[in-house]
């Protein structure tokens, strides 16, 4: 029996114990389950900035103004005939808002200066919550407040409801994981023509995905995470769990082809191709860990919850496939679909003819090649940074309704007020608030300031500031900056924050803008360093790199332009010109970037087996291409249907993600590893498998491409 490495020894025992381990899978999935059940944490993010200037304001009112620092829903209403002749219906209104759960109070704007439009048709109240965090008012509650504004939206009288608990409870789910999983089904079954073949990777990333999602409401006990971490970590888990298993399928029909057993074709298989998936998705893992280098709380949450989602579909890759083709691997080729002559990879004269072409016009192709993408991550120059609002909305929206409402009635800043909380030199010192109000309202950008509330200790008091812009206006911004840096420093004698929504958004852009340097460098460095142990090669860990950047710049771009809200943009559902969470491409970045390695290791390994064999460069790089190619192509055409089917979302957030995503892979699998990858290999030449000769002896070797010499059948004898 020949000697084989730990992978195809794990292929053996999962094999030979298949039973066993599909019990083992069946036992993880109910435990996981049932801890997730009693234990499971809640997802929460706080997207303020430590330290930062709107952070203290909400510190200062959390310790000393308690009722000014919890979630609060905002009730807009209209009547034609003004808001005066309307009193009663506004009245019953928010006496029934009061009484929904986790409400603990709702103001009388009859009474509160300002809370009427100046033309007297418009007005806003605020439902105060006893919760700290919009996320942590149930969703049932929030829908129950939607159906009493649109109960009482009768003959002249509109209402309308903002706030991000709003929001949330518009958005409802879509089942995307089910769309992605059915229109990879479709493609799998084109690729294999068989039932079975296309079935096992779909098993094993259902598994891996039922497994990583119980284990996720453990893993938020650890620490905090946003509730979109679970869509990213599905897409992950499904994508690459299908992607993985389709590569050994693969593998393992070349196997039962060159004459092996079910067995033995297995235990190839975990060796050669195995080995692949192990490396690749080491490569997603190590991205994902850049985001620690972030510092920022949410971020490390979103990255544990879907590191888990990728090292649980990994291990269902190399130990569950393994035992289902111990019971389907006779099988493997039948329920065989009416779909032409079964083709195996790199069979077909397409490819081949395409990599000597390639070959043929190297230096041409990949110019054309850069220059594309080049041109792809244009738009990304334009992109404006920060968060999307209500006003980004769909239009048929409660939340977006009661943004243009409130617009409409006071002004575009309504929509983005700031909070100056502002701790007296003594209580109840009057003198200090008016020279603070006086000097804010002085301030060009200032719509208006509300008179100061103070605390029952009288030693705090809370100013609402209402921008002429609105919240996304590079005006906004600059009234921030103008208040912190001369408007408070030269009022005098007391200290003051300026917070609130609007500017705890500003300060989360500007400090995730400073850190993306230093996720860039240690994502590339340590990609870059395990690829040089993978295939003991200088340019192959350069080549790589560079081209990967390039493809994330593309993604970029693909992003920049639908935010346009021009036709791009309308494609996917997003109608205004709307701006980046900066977070977006942070993470974008991290998954591209481990994404783009799978396919870089996936074509590479098998260049390198064909290079370790005959020591031929061009036919390294020609053979490995045609022998890779369709299962790339097949590989990227499932990844781009899980993405893309969470463009289908109504969180312009998962919008993003998707579309940025599924134009990454895309391009990756073309431009990147059809034109780019060949074309500089035929160039470099022997130059791409060269290493230093002290460098070789310090690295381990990995022989990621395996040893497919040792597996195959022994010649008949004569």
């Amino acid at each position: 029996m020949p000697s084989v490495g730990p992978l195809g020894r794990l292929g053996r025992l999962a094999f030979r114990r298949r039973g066993t381990v599909v019990l083992l899978w069946l036992a993880a999935l109910l435990t996981t389950s049932g801890f997730a059940l009693a234990f499971a944490g809640d997802f929460t993010a706080d997207y303020s900035v430590a330290g930062s200037d709107s952070q203290a304001a909400q510190s200062l009112l959390e310790k000393r103004f308690p009722d000014q620092s919890t979630a609060s829903v905002t009730v807009v209403v209209h009547a034609g005939s003004g808001v005066d002749s309307v009193r009663s219906d506004v009245g019953a209104l928010l006496g029934e808002l009061r009484a929904v759960p986790h409400v603990a109070g709702v103001d009388d704007p009859y009474g509160r200066p300002g809370a009427i439009s100046p033309d007297g048709r418009t007005l806003i109240a605020y439902a105060r919550l006893d919760v700290a965090n919009p996320a942590e008012m149930p969703v049932t509650d929030s829908r129950q407040m939607i159906d009493l504004a649109e109960e009482h939206s009768t003959g002249g009288l509109q209402v309308a409801l903002g706030g991000q608990s709003i929001a949330a409870a518009e958005q409802g789910a879509i089942g995307s994981e089910g769309l992605g999983l059915a229109a990879a089904a479709v493609i799998l079954l084109l690729t294999f023509g068989s039932v079975v073949a296309a079935g096992l990777p779909i098993l094993v990333a259902v598994a891996g995905l039922a497994v990583s999602t119980a284990l996720t409401g453990l893993v938020i006990l650890l620490a905090d995470a946003p509730e979109w971490s679970t869509s990213l970590a599905t897409m992950m888990a499904i994508g690459i769990g299908l992607d993985y298993v389709l590569l050994m399928v693969t593998r393992f029909r070349e196997w039962r082809t060159a004459g092996l057993e079910p067995e033995a074709a297995t235990v190839a298989t975990l060796d050669t191709a195995g080995r692949s998936v192990v490396v690749a998705g080491s490569t997603v893992v190590v991205s994902m860990l850049g985001l620690f280098a972030m510092g920022v709380p949410y971020m490390r949450g979103a990255a544990l919850v879907t590191i888990t989602a990728v090292l649980v579909t990994l291990m269902a890759s190399v130990t569950l496939f393994p035992a289902l083709l111990g019971y389907l691997g006779r099988h493997v080729d039948r329920l065989r679909l009416p779909l032409g002559r079964r083709r195996e990879p790199g069979t077909g004269s397409f490819w081949l003819r395409w990599s000597r072409f390639v070959e043929r016009h190297r230096f041409l192709a990949l110019g054309g090649g850069v220059a594309v993408l080049m041109a792809v991550a244009a738009p990304f120059l334009d992109v404006r940074f920060g968060f999307p609002d209500p006003g980004n909305n769909p239009a048929g929206t409660v939340s977006r309704q009661a943004y243009d409402l409130a617009a409409d009635g006071f002004g575009p800043g309504a929509n983005g007020p700031l909070l100056l909380a502002a701790e007296l030199p003594a209580a109840g010192d009057a003198e200090a608030l008016d020279r603070l109000r006086a000097a804010v309202a002085a301030t060009d950008g200032v719509a208006s300031v509300s008179p100061p509330q103070l605390n029952a200790a009288g030693d705090t008091a809370v100013l609402t500031v209402v921008p002429v812009g609105g919240p996304q206006d590079e005006k906004t911004a600059d009234l921030v900056t103008a208040l912190r840096d001369d408007v408070i420093p030269a009022a005098g004698g007391l200290t003051a924050h300026v917070g609130g929504v609007t500017a705890t958004s500003l300060d989360s852009t500007d400090d995730l803008a400073g850190r993306i340097p230093y996720l860039i460098a240690g994502v590339v460095t340590l990609s870059m360093l395990l690829l040089l142990i993978g295939f003991r090669s200088i340019a192959v860990a350069v080549k790589a790199a560079l081209l990967n950047l390039l493809s994330v710049a593309a993604a970029y771009g693909v992003v920049g332009l639908v935010l346009q809200g021009g036709w791009a943009g309308q494609l996917i559902g997003i109608d205004t010109a709307t701006p980046l969470p900066p977070f977006i491409p942070v993470l974008m970045f991290a998954v591209l970037f481990g994404l783009s390695m799978d396919y870089e290791v996936f074509l590479v390994s098998r260049m390198r087996e064909v290079w370790t064999r005959t020591g031929d460069n061009h036919r390294a790089v020609t053979d490995g291409l045609a022998g890779t190619a369709r299962v790339i192509s097949a590989a990227a055409a499932i990844m781009i249907a899980v993405f893309a089917a969470f463009v289908a979302s109504p969180e312009i957030i998962l919008k993003v993600i998707g579309i940025g995503m599924a134009a990454a892979i895309l391009l990756d699998s073309t431009v990147i590893r059809l034109v780019l990858v060949p074309a500089a290999m035929h160039i470099l030449g022997r130059f791409n498998w060269w290493m230093p000769r002290g460098l070789r002896r310090l690295l381990p070797e990995l022989h990621i491409e395996g040893r497919p010499e040792v597996h195959l059948p022994a010649p008949a004898p004569v």
